[in-house]
């Protein structure tokens, strides 16, 4: 095969860093070259809290998938899981006057809007990404291409992700320290939509739920496009904490029993499974003569979900998702490295009463099966993402300068600049 585009991609997680390196080829399929990943270190709920420890681990991680790759590469994508995003959807107008709609009006339009939108440098927040989502005709919403329609008033609704711009530079500069540059940063659920929900769901709307180990990110996608999201303080390293508490034992051991024995569904047999504890001793032996019942483990487990889904359902609702019977939301996908415990989208089912089901990344040429889970959706997001390369209006709107408005533009201009266009 040969490789006319090569892409590169970090997920910077709190429970692992993750890398991936693909390819293009020259007819437009995209092969995994390599990938590779390795436990967090200096993060902590999305933030960095060790440059140095950050930036070592996000080396090591590239370094692994070079390696299964055979081949280097000098920049990546990088996903942003917190940083105190924030999303919403924000409308410009422009007045029309009932003419027809040209071209020129829909680059002034987005001229404007990257003025309105972009904050000035030095400001407390960043923008992520502002993807117009659809153009608005006198109130009229839904239209996907307005040139050639006549109205008084022309809008576009644009989505936009911001961050905190203090702790999206440490992001950055975590990655550029480790010999990096940074290509690109996509905000969370935009880059886990593109691996998880085909076209026709984000159509029809739909809930995607991201369940990390430190964080749960909740976004909504309505009419194609992602429509607002939140993050959640909360993950499925805090149901780990929890068992770790109630059983006295160590992280480790509670994530083994998490992972092994536990389950997010109750089952008629768990108060007579005993299962093994694996306490260490004094001397760091395991002590696996010490039992539990299983009842108690899912009993805690489903402590921590019965809260987790209530702010869930609660997120859900105040982006406009109502869940529960007769709600408007219509279907919740469940990915994430705590979407693979063992009945949690059917336990999610009959908590929001809506149909959920688990969401993983696409099969891909190369993709290796450890890292076609829900756990590393994010991760083949980040390269599908950067493969598509969709539109966002502080690029698309550079053009404008050379284009002037109908009202101000005199005949011979328009003139001249036709025949310039067409001959």
């Amino acid at each position: 095969m040969r490789i006319e585009k090569t892409i590169g991609a970090v997920d910077i997680g709190s429970f692992r860093i993750a890398a991936m390196i693909a390819g293009l080829t020259a007819d437009g399929e995209l092969v995994v070259l390599g990938s590779g990943h390795r436990a967090a270190e200096g993060i902590r709920r999305g933030y960095v809290t060790d440059m140095d420890a950050a930036t070592h681990a996000i080396r090591d991680a590239i370094e692994r998938a070079e390696r299964a790759a055979d081949t280097q590469v000098d920049s990546v994508w990088i996903g942003c899981g917190n940083a105190g995003l924030m999303s919403e959807i924000r409308e410009i107008d422009l007045e029309v006057g009932g003419r027809r709609i040209d071209q020129d009006d829909i680059e002034y339009l987005m001229s404007d809007a990257r003025e309105q939108i972009i904050p000035p440098a030095g400001a407390p927040r960043v923008v992520l990404h502002a993807q117009p989502a659809h153009y608005i005709l006198d109130g009229a919403h839904g239209v996907a291409n307005p040139r050639g329609l006549h109205a008084e008033r022309l809008a576009v609704a644009v989505h936009v992700m911001e961050a905190e711009t203090g702790p999206l530079r440490n992001l950055m500069e975590a990655v550029q320290n480790a010999h990096l540059n940074v290509e690109g940063v996509v905000g969370a659920g935009i880059a886990t939509g593109h691996a998880c929900l085909s076209e026709e769901e984000r159509e029809l709307g739909v809930a995607l739920v991201d369940f990390g180990a430190e964080v749960t990110h909740v976004s909504v996608y309505v009419g194609g496009v992602l429509v607002g999201m939140a993050v959640l303080p909360y993950g499925s390293g805090d149901i780990t904490d929890a068992i770790a508490s109630a059983f006295g034992v160590r992280r480790t051991q509670a994530e083994r029993l998490k992972c092994v024995y536990g389950s997010a569904i109750a089952s008629p047999t768990d108060h007579r499974e005993r299962i093994p504890l694996g306490h260490v001793g004094e001397r760091g032996g395991a002590d696996s003569a010490e039992t539990i019942l299983r009842a108690d483990l899912v009993a805690v487990i489903n402590s921590q979900l019965a809260r987790w889904t209530q702010d869930v359902a609660a997120t859900l609702k105040s982006l406009g998702f109502i869940t529960g019977r007769g709600g408007n939301g219509r279907q919740i996908v469940l990915t994430g490295g705590g979407g693979e415990l063992a009945g949690l989208a059917d336990y999610m089912q009959q908590s929001l009463a809506k149909p959920v089901r688990t969401g993983a990344a696409p099969k891909m040429s190369g993709l290796p099966e450890a890292h076609a889970t829900p756990g590393f959706a994010s991760l083949s997001g980040l390269i599908l993402y950067a493969a598509a390369d969709p539109l966002d209006i502080r690029t698309s709107a550079g053009g404008w300068q050379t284009a002037s408005r109908f009202a101000r533009m005199t005949m011979p201009a328009r003139l001249m600049r036709a025949i310039r266009e067409y001959f």
